[in-house]
């Protein structure tokens, strides 16, 4: 028989121990025996690896080829800006390589936080006699002391309980306090058993005395820690987009380099003037800017998400919640506040809302609202001079209904308690009134019930009929189809002698609270435009089905009369197929599941290639929010474990948040797209000088290190500012975006390559031998490389690029909607971009240090003109292509 099915003593006997506790000699054997009550870390690759891996991807491979080959291309031709070239793609490496290892330790972290919501020390019984003992030094045998405020340090069998009470939502994402006696349980479920109390969790009321028979990773904590260290990282689909992209283009690139080569040899060309031509042609199509644009886009995303209170700790994560397609929430401070209130009471012969008793009613029932205010354990402190409450939840929402209604906060003095127990379901508080002794007394209103003799309907106190038996219980069951906790509330004046046992007796019903966890007023419409956007929302609890169902109907979430509720045994009765089945549901909810539940669940909906977000707050959704492919924690109500597991935190636990998230989310996709477009343009341009050189036998109309000034220099803050663009107002309007939809398409590199860049391209071609032509020089005339007039022509080359790119950032900007429709100034990086691009070729063109280090030199006013008209005319080639393919695609 499992331990809480025990009774206490014969739960004592299976474990080889007795109420005294261990001897020290037995416990100091079992603490070597079992090791020690902490959570042990799993087993990882060595550091050294991990951080060589970083520095060993294909892309890393490929960008450390190209960086051996400037550097081998600059022994043996010096003066042609190779060794600048390497050392930037160097640098590349490591910005991307460090920033890459930064995010392992996130695993690591998460233990961390784990070890920190286990206490320090604990009350143990050794020898018979109480002492305070390291919670690391616990064993299977101890027995513990626990009372109000502790943290329980270990799965534990309760042997005497008095009035315990414990908030296990950490652990089971259960919201309410759970009542915790010393008797033998009959549910299957340990995790639910009503004498177990499980590591991590809090006592919040009473005390009593328990024997551990889990310690450290053993324990159901300990199970959901193993959960989260492995638990595989996800890899996003921005991830494995940018991995495909780097693998095509950088294959694209060596592949050209290699026929280039071949060109080269057989038009004649001397093997290192070939060898330059083939490491022109590959930095010409690898676009080295891409990944730390790609990074610093979504680092300026992260940014603007932090202003809308949603902290992104790991970057790809941002560009993942913008394709997502379910959301699968934590309902206890998620949609709710997580805490306690009251929604709905009864005396008389209505049902209220608190909000709807006015003073001359609630003036009418003093009794029931004393009662509610005398019938409680909690005691009071003061925090920077401010009155707190602490105890049971609950209690806490009892007491500040009542302060509502009453005049007075402070509660009479008690005589006397009758504790509440599982099989009593009431608590009876005695106390000391100016009218005389009262007892006051509260529970399930079917043991408060037989009890009661009369009952109070207004300024009248009647007999309790048959009748009005009925109309208590039928208002409970109408207030229970809400979900709601109801509570009966009754009293009775005492005489000062007294006997205890009949205390109880001859009660007056007052009337019944229904309290609730309320859901967040701003839920509602969070959960309309996840609707409106085509994002399917799932509650998965730990809460009881009828609390979920209540809270799902009343912020939109079910709208439906059958709405389909699996709890956690049913879910473990479904095959794999039959729990994707039931996923097809329009409307599913989730309640009564475990840690590896909600894993399992997060793992079918991939299985069914979701793009899967789940928010939680506890230490039960750590695994399940690593699993997914983003997890998302809340920043207040949060344990420490789910925020190192997620991968973005709100900072308001708001979960609208979410939505706006989600917005910015949906924009970087096509925000990547745009300076995609930007930086491939420019590779033509750079491409069509040197097959030019290799196949006309003209000067070479670009060097290498101009390019590199383009790609690294010129082109990056533009195409930051394309990255950072608002998102479009229609874009939560529109179905997420596939996971399939890939980044680069053959509409983005047509346009690209074979209409914006080949328009760039004829304007660079046409400004070098505008130059030329002007300065003299006739075809087959060759020039030195510190000739003026081919450092002019070269400068004019680059000047013209930069004027084209220009342009092109405002064609990027939208790649249908018209120029003209599209406001051309709300992006300041986008304008400070273009200042700096404009500020650099300046700089390159007309100070000695910018010709030194670039080759160039500075051109009359005549050139730039010259390519203003090429500008003009790439505007108006695409704002007729654009034209042409709206015609294409109206209806």
């Amino acid at each position: 028989m499992k331990i809480h099915h025990l009774q206490p003593d014969q739960a004592l006997t299976s474990l080889h121990t007795q109420p005294e506790g261990l001897s020290e000699t037995e416990a100091a054997r079992r603490l070597r025996e079992y090791g020690a009550n902490r959570l042990t870390e799993f087993e990882r690759e060595s550091v050294a690896l991990r951080f060589a891996r970083q520095f060993t991807h294909f892309f890393a491979l490929l960008l450390w080829l190209a960086a051996a080959l400037a550097f081998f291309g600059d022994w043996k031709a010096p003066g042609e800006g190779m060794e600048t070239l390497g050392f930037a793609i160097i640098g590349v490496i490591l910005v991307n390589g460090l920033f890459s290892f930064w995010q392992e330790y996130r695993a690591e972290r998460a233990i961390a936080a784990l070890q920190k919501l286990l206490p320090l020390q604990i009350k143990v019984m050794r020898e018979g006699s109480v002492r305070l003992a390291d919670a690391s030094d616990i064993v299977p045998g101890d027995v513990i002391l626990l009372q109000e405020g502790d943290n329980v340090p270990a799965d534990c069998r309760v042997l005497e309980a008095f009035a315990l009470r414990v908030n296990n939502a950490t652990v089971t994402g259960e919201a309410l306090p759970q009542a915790r006696d010393a008797q033998p349980s009959a549910t299957d479920e340990l995790i639910h058993a009503r004498n177990v109390l499980l590591a991590g969790t809090a006592v919040v009321s009473g005390e009593g005395r328990a024997v551990v028979f889990h310690t450290g990773m053993h324990t159901e904590f300990g199970k959901i820690a193993h959960l989260t260290q492995t638990a595989g990282e996800p890899v996003s689909p921005l991830q494995n987009e940018i991995l495909r992209l780097s693998r095509i283009v950088g294959m694209l690139a060596v592949s050209l380099g290699i026929v280039f080569f071949f060109i080269g040899r057989a038009a004649g060309l001397s093997f290192w003037q070939d060898f330059i031509f083939a490491i022109g042609i590959i930095v010409a199509n690898v676009p080295e800017g891409l990944l730390p644009t790609v990074t610093l886009s979504l680092a300026m995303a992260t940014q603007r998400m932090a202003k809308r209170n949603a902290l992104v700790r790991h970057l790809p994560s941002v560009e993942t919640l913008g394709s997502a397609t379910v959301i699968c929430t934590d309902k206890t401070g998620t949609l709710t506040q997580n805490r306690m209130a009251a929604r709905q009471i009864f005396f008389g012969n209505e049902i209220w809302h608190p909000e709807d008793i006015d003073e001359q009613l609630a003036a009418t029932y003093p009794r029931l609202w004393e009662c509610a205010r005398n019938c409680q354990n909690l005691k009071e402190t003061s925090r920077d001079g401010k009155r707190e409450l602490l105890g049971d939840p609950m209690e806490i929402a009892l007491v500040r209904m009542a302060e509502r209604f009453l005049n007075d906060t402070a509660a009479y003095p008690k005589i006397d308690e009758i504790p509440f127990d599982t099989d009593r379901k009431r608590l009876s508080i005695l106390s000391r009134t100016p009218e005389g002794n009262r007892l006051y007394a509260k529970g399930a209103l079917e043991t408060v019930l037989p009890l009661c003799s009369d009952v109070q309907i207004g300024e009248e106190i009647a007999p309790l009929t048959d009748e009005m038996r009925r109309r208590f219980v039928d208002a409970q069951e109408t207030m229970a189809e809400r979900g709601l906790r109801i509570l009966a509330f009754a009293d009775r004046e005492i005489p000062e002698t007294y006997e205890r046992e009949r205390l109880e007796e001859r009660l007056t019903l007052t009337g019944l609270v229904g309290l609730e966890d309320p859901p967040r007023p701003e839920v509602p419409p969070a959960i309309e435009k996840c609707l409106q956007a085509g994002i399917k929302v799932i509650m998965v609890t730990g809460d009881h089905p009828h609390t979920a169902k209540a809270i799902a109907r009343e912020i939109g979430l079910l709208r439906g009369n059958h709405p389909h509720v699996i709890t956690g045994d049913e879910l473990r009765r479904l095959s794999n197929t039959q729990l994707q089945l039931a996923l097809d549901k329009e409307e599913v909810i989730f309640a009564r599941l475990g840690a590896d539940q909600k894993m399992r669940i997060v793992d079918a909906l991939k299985r069914k290639r979701h793009v899967v977000a789940v928010t939680g707050d506890g230490v039960n959704d750590a695994p399940a929010l690593k699993t997914a492919d983003i997890g998302i924690a809340m920043g207040i109500a949060g344990t420490d474990v789910a925020k190192e597991s997620a991968d973005m935190i709100l900072l308001d636990d708001n979960f609208a948040s979410i939505v706006s998230a989600i917005e910015e989310g949906r924009a970087v996709f096509g925000n990547i797209r745009k300076f995609m477009s930007y930086i491939l343009t420019s590779n033509i341009p750079e491409l069509v000088p040197y097959l030019a050189f290799a196949l006309f036998s003209i000067p070479l109309p670009l060097t290498i290190i101009q390019i590199l000034a383009v790609d690294l220099g010129t082109d990056m803050v533009p195409a930051l500012g394309l990255g950072a663009d608002r998102p479009d107002p229609v874009c939560m309007k529109k179905p997420p975006r596939s996971a399939r939809e890939k980044l680069l398409t053959w509409p983005l590199l047509t346009r690209a390559y074979l209409f914006l860049g080949v328009l760039e391209a004829l304007a660079a071609m046409a400004a070098f031998f505008y130059v030329l032509h002007g300065a003299g020089w006739q075809y087959g005339q060759t020039l030195a490389r510190d000739n003026p007039i081919y450092l002019r022509a070269t400068t004019a080359c680059l000047s013209a690029i930069i004027v084209m790119q220009v342009m092109n950032v405002f064609l990027c900007k939208h790649p249908d909607r018209p120029l003209f429709r599209s406001p051309l100034f709300n992006n300041r990086l986008i304008l400070v971009g273009i200042l700096l691009e404009i500020a650099l070729i300046l700089f390159i063109d007309y100070t000695p240090w910018g010709n030194d280090v670039f080759g160039t030199a500075p051109i009359e006013l005549d050139v730039w003109l010259f390519t203003l008209p090429f500008a003009l005319g790439m505007l108006l080639m695409e704002e007729m292509r654009k034209g042409l393919a709206r015609l294409m695609a109206a209806p």
